[in-house]
Parts: structure tokens; sequence; C-alpha cells
């Protein structure tokens, strides 16, 4: 896979007539090398020359980490008290052009841009590889499907352990903490995203933060959105539970949003657009007569981060096709009042889908 990724990039590189691309970005790089670190502040890069051997730039603590990996190219590093680009200066002087340089430009910071400039007075950072990128992530191969299958099992099993742990006056905060020390145990370094487990109207908003002063409360709504980290895929869902029954106003609202999932779940083909599933859903919630409170896209990719490309939004011409991957979550949030949202992400097959979670999307009704 990591020839395959370098040989697409060069091949990119080449037609565009564009001599060398730098990365910044640990996701992408990971991506690219199958070779995972958190840098911090430190400086972490990939460089891929259109002509020559890629090589990898990483903190003197990374570098026997990195070649030990599945990384079988250069790799170098820097200590803390050298300057790290001209380190990089010294290595790419190497290469015999370097003119024009194509960059991330949504994620590479304009300081680190500069420190490269400042040794190439020369280059040229206008290309902007982001799409050829985005391009390559948007179709999983099986290998992909599996791990995704994987993430989204654990995620269940955390769905699972959030219910379990729910009662009368346990804080928002209590439930994340006894969710995420469990999925530790179970091996989960990390969830995908910070846990969210919001109560009554705090639901309302759709990323709201959990408290220690939001308490369980009898026949009101609880929203859990969470996923999983494995092997470096990401899982993402959302279930709702209540706690003893919910008002009949409540479960009158679960049921529209649910209905809307399912409806827009259920039409995933190839062939078919972002846009329509998105209208699918917004629709009959809008039909129902909630579409004011339907305030965001109905989807979202995913693969090694939690939110990539492509969106699943109004007026999306993008079409569909086999081994896309992506969220269907569509949501009614009634300021101050209640909130609710349903979520699978799936897997787009030749003629449907297969959802990476699979506990039961009905309202959980803990009594």
């Amino acid at each position: 896979m990591i020839e395959k990724n370098i040989s697409k990039i060069q091949t990119w590189l080449k037609k565009n007539n564009i001599d060398l691309a730098y990365f910044h970005n640990p996701t992408t790089i990971s991506y690219i090398t199958s070779f995972h670190s958190d840098p911090h502040e430190r400086i972490m890069a990939l460089f891929i020359p259109q002509v020559g051997e890629p090589f990898l730039f990483v903190p003197a603590l990374e570098i026997e980490t990195a070649k030990n990996s599945n990384w079988n190219y250069s790799v170098f590093g820097y200590f803390d008290e050298e300057n790290p680009f001209e380190k990089i200066a010294t290595i790419l002087k190497k290469y015999p052009k370097l003119n024009q340089c194509a960059i991330e430009k949504d994620v590479l910071p304009v300081g680190r841009m500069e420190n490269l400039k400042f040794f190439f007075p020369q280059l040229n950072f206008d290309y902007d590889i982001t799409p050829k990128i985005q391009e390559m992530k948007l179709y999983k191969s099986k290998f992909e499907k599996n791990i995704l299958l994987e993430a989204g099992k654990l995620a269940d099993i955390a769905f699972e352990i959030g219910f379990s742990a729910i009662k009368e006056n346990i804080s928002e905060q209590e439930i994340v903490a006894i969710i995420e020390t469990e999925m530790k145990k179970r091996g989960v370094k990390k969830m995908s995203f910070d846990t969210l487990v919001l109560t009554g109207a705090h639901a309302a908003d759709p990323h709201g933060e959990p408290t220690s002063q939001n308490l369980v409360k009898n026949n009101e709504l609880i929203l859990f959105d969470l996923g999983c980290m494995w092997k470096g895929y990401a899982s993402d869902a959302t279930r709702m539970a209540s706690f003893k029954e919910p008002t009949d106003r409540d479960k009158k609202i679960f049921d529209i949003v649910l209905e809307a999932q399912l409806r827009a779940q259920n039409a995933i083909k190839p062939g078919i657009t972002a846009g329509e599933l998105d209208a699918i859903a917004r629709d009959y919630i809008t039909k129902k007569g909630y579409g004011e409170y339907f305030i965001h896209r109905l989807g979202h990719g995913i693969g090694q981060s939690c939110h990539e490309y492509p969106s699943i939004v109004k007026n999306n011409d993008l079409i569909i096709k086999e081994g896309m991957c992506f969220s269907i979550e569509p949501g009614i949030y009634i300021p101050n009042e209640v909130g609710v949202r349903v979520e699978d992400c799936v897997y787009v097959e030749s003629n449907g889908s297969t959802p990476f979670t699979t506990l039961p999307k009905d309202l959980h009704i803990i009594k």
C-alpha cells in the first residue's frame, strides 16, 4: 500500500510538472506511510520528490520507531537543540531540481512553509495537493473496510457500557469516564473524539460538552455520540437512550429522526448523489414540521480521521460509488428543550451499504 501511495503521488507530480510534495499533517503522513506519530509541537514531515526516493523527517526520539515501521525508505531526524529546517534543507539540496512544491494548503502552518522558503527562496508553494489526497482516501480497500468494521464493533461495546451506567442523578461526565475507562481495558488507546453524553435539553447543542453538573433525570432523553480509534482507523456513531419512559413529544421526535436516518441509509447505492441522500432525510424531517431544527449536513466521510472528505450535504453533486465511507446522521435540535440524533457510518457496496456499527438504533429505554 505504501508503494502504491507513493506511486500515485509521484504520477500526479509528474503530470502537473511539480518537483516535490511536502506533507505536515500526521494523519496524512500515517495514511501514506503507515507510520503514525503525534509529534506535538515538534517537526515531523514527509517529502516525496517527483523523481527519487521519498523520506521521512522526524524528531530524534521517533527515529528508531519510524525505521522499525513498515516504512522502507530513508528516515532522518533532529535533536531539539537543532534547527529542523536547516537539516531538511541539507537533505533536499541533494535533489537536482526544486522549483515547484505541492502542499496541503488547509493544514500546513504558514510559519513552517516560510521556514522552508527561507532556505529555498525560489520554491513556489502555489500547488495544493489536498484534492489528490482526498481522492486517494475516498475509496477504502477491503482491508480498510475490515478494520473499520472492527472499530465499529468496539463502538457498539462502548454504547452498551454507557447504557449500563445510566442511573438517576449520575452526571454526563461520570458516564463518559466509565465508557472510556472500560474501553481502555479492552485495548482501545483513545476514542475517535471526545465522547459525548448529553442529557435532556443539553443534547440540543449538537457538539455540547459533557459536564459534572448535568445529571440524568427521569423521563429525559440521553444522547451518546462516540467512536474508537483502532489500528489507525476511526468509528463514529450516535445512539439515543431514555431514563425511564420518555415524554410523548420526545418519543415522537426520536421516531421522526430514526425514520429519516433509515430512509437515507437504505437509499445508499452507487449512482445516487451526496445531495440526494441529504434531501431524503431533510425532506422527511421538514415534512414532519421540524426542518428548521435540522441544522447540519447529513454526513461526513470517515477513515483514518473521524471527519474527512466527502461531505454529504445539500446540493453536493458528488456521485456515490462503491468503496466510499461516510456517516448518515440526521438530527433535530430544539434549543433549551431537546436534542435527538441517530447515526451510522457505512461502506458503500455494489448494491447498497454495510454499516460499521450494528447495535439496534431503537430508543434504549432504561427502566
